[in-house]
């Protein structure tokens, strides 16, 4: 059996490539279009985290049917899955906004062999819980974000 490598990618930015405005809080706050492939033969749901270098969690979501979605893709503004209580408090996709200078932004998908039995609103802790001893492979997908300033320099 030939082991293809999990990968996680953006039409939206490259790997640790600029995330963006419109989807940052400055902008739109919708999450990126994000594809996948090479999944696990007995992959039965996909689960994502994104996170940003503080390990702030910014979108949690998981029993995601990956055999129903277009193009393995989840498109723009849309969650396929159930969405877990990131650290602002929000069962939706928060997007990046720091302060000042350039911060990274971690998307890790993980391909799981089973459903997982959380409600929604559980959060990350709840998930990697979870998750434990399910995880057929992993991937991330690293995009950067730095605040744009509304004076003119």
């Amino acid at each position: 059996m030939i082991q293809h490598e999990l990968i996680i990618k953006s039409p939206a930015f490259d790997d640790n490539g600029y995330i963006p405005y419109k989807h940052s809080c400055q902008g739109e706050n919708v999450n990126p279009p994000i594809e996948f492939e090479g999944i696990p033969e007995k992959t039965r749901t996909l689960a994502l985290i994104m996170e940003d270098v503080d390990k702030t969690d910014h979108w949690i979501l998981w029993n995601i049917p990956w055999q129903i979605l277009p193009n393995k893709t989840i498109p723009i503004h849309t969650a396929p899955g159930i969405e877990g209580k990131n650290s602002f408090g929000l069962t939706r996709y928060s997007g990046p906004c720091p302060s000042f200078g350039v911060k990274k932004y971690v998307f890790k998908l993980y391909a799981l062999d089973t459903s997982l039995n959380l409600n929604e609103g559980a959060d990350k802790q709840a998930l990697l819980k979870a998750m434990k001893g399910h995880i057929l492979n992993t991937a991330k997908l690293t995009g950067r974000y730095k605040r744009v300033s509304n004076n003119s320099d």
